[in-house]
């Protein structure tokens, strides 16, 4: 029951529902495409931890992280409803975006002079990487500070370059926001986790034992079924942003397998995050931090580049 309905995603990026209010004027997210994972060995620097000094071995996600650009501002207005006032656009954008939306909405249009709220429209630059796309993802991206300070940055970010550098720091913790790997039509052993009825029971074996589950007349909801599995939005909260490397760093050796090479600056994050190699995972700045997590980042001794195919 924690995640229902099990339908797939709209998209093949995710929905950002909410963001972290900051008092500093800065983009409160970014994205990166995910490349794979490998394993570093670091000094554990949690003042709690049983070891605390000692060298531990932790598995981690790269993540290849392209400069983005700020396409437009978008501004919002509180009466009668949280509604779109209007996209303010740069009057230079990339030509790939045209892949994504039309020429006539990427007119430049005035900056309303009374607005509640604004945000920024950021794209990728996918073409930067190797994984062969072309066609940029556009989002919102919220920004921090007051009104006023938002409204600055956002003229000053217009049509610019934005690096990961930019945005977070090693060592803060971090929420991502991505589509797991789509499974297409699964049955109810493989899609919900029950187990194999006996070898003597009548009928199906592999189906859910109802029994109670129909006593209201009709099969209830929350019966384990056959039905859609993976490609599902999944939010992970609290992962630690432990290193933003250069990509020659963290290339393992004969590159990441159904990935290639990195070109860009790589995030290394502690533990896996959802989804398929070279998707596109979107970052944001946490909303529920654990604060028993140190705010520094811990010292890397070593990251593995052994290849993943024994090569």
């Amino acid at each position: 029951m924690q995640f229902w309905p099990r339908k797939r995603a709209k998209k093949e990026h995710a929905r950002i529902r909410s963001h972290v209010s900051i008092k500093e004027a800065v983009p409160l997210g970014f994205a990166g495409y995910k490349a794979g994972m490998t394993h570093v060995v670091l000094t554990d620097n949690k003042a709690t931890s049983k070891t605390k000094g000692q060298d531990l071995v932790w598995p981690v996600t790269i993540i290849e992280c392209p400069a983005m650009k700020v396409a437009a501002i978008r501004f919002y207005s509180f009466s009668p409803t949280l509604h779109v006032i209007t996209d303010h656009f740069s009057p230079k954008l990339d030509k790939e975006l045209h892949r994504r939306i039309s020429k006539s909405k990427k007119q430049p249009k005035e900056i309303p002079a009374e607005f509640d709220d604004l945000t920024i429209m950021m794209y990728t630059t996918p073409k930067a990487t190797g994984i062969g796309k072309k066609k940029p993802e556009l989002f919102e991206v919220a920004l921090g500070g007051k009104k006023e300070e938002k409204l600055e940055k956002a003229k000053e970010l217009l049509g610019k370059e934005v690096n990961a550098g930019d945005v977070f720091k090693e060592g803060q913790l971090l929420d991502t926001h991505s589509i797991t790997t789509g499974r297409g039509f699964q049955g109810p052993v493989k899609r919900m986790g029950i187990g194999l009825r006996s070898h003597k029971s009548e009928k199906s074996r592999r189906a859910a034992v109802l029994g109670p589950w129909k006593g209201q007349g009709h099969v209830m909801y929350r019966v384990a079924h056959a039905g859609q599995t993976g490609y599902h939005t999944r939010t992970e909260y609290n992962k630690w942003l432990l290193k933003i490397a250069k990509p020659e760093d963290v290339t393992v050796k004969g590159g990441f397998i159904n990935y290639g090479i990195p070109k860009n600056a790589c995030l290394i994050i502690k533990g896996s995050v959802p989804g398929p190699k070279k998707r596109l995972i979107k970052i944001t700045y946490a909303t529920r931090p654990d604060h028993t997590v140190p705010k520094e980042a811990p010292s890397i001794e070593k990251i593995s580049l052994h290849s993943p195919q024994g090569t």
